[in-house]
């Protein structure tokens, strides 16, 4: 199949890496599917892709925490993509989770519960047609607790459990699923933070890695190398002087 006929859906797609993504599928020739909640970001994003691109992408309304609107969405698009890919999530606010349950649920549904429901949702949908793509974006934060992310780091960590089983079920159904850690991203959530510039990976180096890591039929993907290693090690220190750290 042509690039031309190809379709990706980006949920989450007014999101800067959302939109980056979006941007490198149609420079490559792909129809693109922006989804998210506000229709009016999504249109100004649809628009200057369009522009710059001359390719054509449609927009459609989609809350991660309305699960039960989820069929719906799917059913309502005007075809089913060949590639899906979700870059919902939310960071929140750590100290503010730990006395607000409320909040600490928002941040564990949109990094968990939302993603993974709709992404299993297409995994039916291509499994039934006989082929596709599916990409979650997680984070190294899921590697392994800390105690200034802890909400925020295990609903990565389930995330990732969770496209891990996927993958394995669906390893022999012509379908790939594909799991994602940027690492730090310079963004405008992250734009008041004082970066490392080793890890720290831009919103298009985010975009690029996920359009190669397709035709390279890659399972996990550290955007930046150098994060495989470092979490090697935070994952090899012994729990009784991990506890003692303050990350």
């Amino acid at each position: 199949m042509a690039a031309a006929d190809k379709a990706v859906l980006i949920v989450g797609g007014t999101s800067d890496i959302g939109r980056a993504t979006a941007l490198t599928f149609a420079q490559n020739k792909w129809t693109v599917q922006l989804a998210g909640r506000s229709l009016p970001d999504l249109q100004r994003e649809a628009d200057d892709i369009s522009v710059r691109t001359g390719r054509q992408v449609t927009i459609h309304a989609f809350d991660a925490l309305d699960t039960g609107s989820f069929t719906a969405f799917v059913d309502a698009l005007p075809d089913l993509p060949d590639v899906v890919i979700s870059v919902v999530g939310f960071v929140g606010q750590h100290a503010y989770a730990e006395t607000n349950l409320e909040h600490a649920r928002e941040i564990m549904r949109s990094n968990y519960e939302g993603p993974a429901l709709i992404l299993s949702l297409f995994a039916e949908r291509f499994v039934a047609r006989g082929y596709g793509s599916i990409v979650g974006m997680s984070s190294v934060a899921g590697d392994r607790g800390r105690g200034s992310n802890y909400f925020y780091g295990s609903a990565k960590a389930g995330f990732s459990a969770f496209l891990s089983g996927l993958r394995n079920r669906l390893a022999t159904n012509s379908v790939q699923v594909i799991t994602v850690k940027p690492g730090y991203v310079r963004s405008r959530m992250t734009r008041h933070m004082k970066l490392p510039p080793l890890v720290t990976a831009t919103a298009a180096e985010v975009g690029e890695a996920v359009f190669n890591a397709l035709s390279h039929r890659k399972d996990v993907i550290y955007v930046r190398s150098v994060w495989l290693f470092v979490m090697l090690i935070i994952r090899l220190v012994p729990e009784q002087i991990f506890k003692r750290l303050k990350l």
